[in-house]
């Protein structure tokens, strides 16, 4: 997709630290982290939102693409302390980037809840 930000990173129209890169998935570090490591995790065809993820080809996009996700966790070396990968989908999901994308976060204690409820 001509217009997002993602599409063009994956095409390498964009530069971005790659940490990780298959034919069907490309890492790279957040510009705006919000934990000592935090990369993100896409599929290089573009999927909007795990709602549109309810197809065969849609299933193999995100098995890879979680596939990349835990081989640069272990690339990283970050097994030992642990991970986090969380997925946001739609507004109030927090999706900022219209293109589905596994955040993969270390390096700090993360809470439960993600983020205190708000009245």
């Amino acid at each position: 997709m001509a217009d997002c930000i993602f599409c063009r990173i994956a095409a390498g129209e964009i530069p971005a630290t790659i940490v990780g890169r298959t034919d069907d998935a490309v890492a790279f570090r957040d510009v705006n982290p919000q934990a000592p490591t935090h990369v993100l995790v896409i599929p290089t065809k573009h999927l909007a939102s795990m709602t549109d993820a309810d197809s065969d080809e849609a299933e193999v996009a995100l098995g890879r693409t979680m596939r990349l996700a835990v081989q640069v966790a272990k690339t990283l070396g970050l097994d030992d302390g642990g991970y986090r990968m969380v997925v946001n989908t739609g507004r109030d999901g927090s999706q900022s980037v219209g293109h589905v994308h596994v955040h993969l976060l270390a390096g700090r204690r993360m809470g439960w809840p993600p983020y205190p409820p708000s009245n």
